[in-house]
């Protein structure tokens, strides 16, 4: 074996390795996004039934705080940029006065 085979099978081999340890890692990756969003429904399931007093426990009350009072704020942040944008939106083009129809008119005399 030549001293550019052993060059190619040793390039090869690490291309091999790169490439598994890329497909362990997105795999991970994953997996994680995964518990993350477990854990995102299991959150959303608690405070709906927190919401309609079927799960209590002292330890979750400043969690659900929490979640009542970012919400409420988005809610507000969200309310006021509708606000903003009406504000900013022009007027309604208004046709010609030309085009516009005529005031009403009293009826002519027969």
């Amino acid at each position: 074996m030549g001293l550019m085979d052993k060059v190619k099978a040793g390039v090869k081999a690490g291309a091999e390795q790169a490439a598994a340890k890329v497909e362990e890692g997105m795999e991970r990756l994953q997996t994680k996004r995964e518990l993350a969003t477990a854990y995102n429904n299991l959150g959303r399931k608690a405070f709906e039934l927190s919401e309609n007093g079927e799960l209590t426990h002292g330890e979750l009350q400043p969690l659900l705080d929490d979640v009542r009072r970012l919400r409420d704020e988005l809610a507000a942040d969200t309310a006021e940029a509708a606000e903003a944008a009406k504000e900013e939106a022009p007027p309604p083009e208004q046709p010609p006065a030309s085009e516009q129809p005529p005031a009403s008119e009293p009826p002519a005399e027969a």
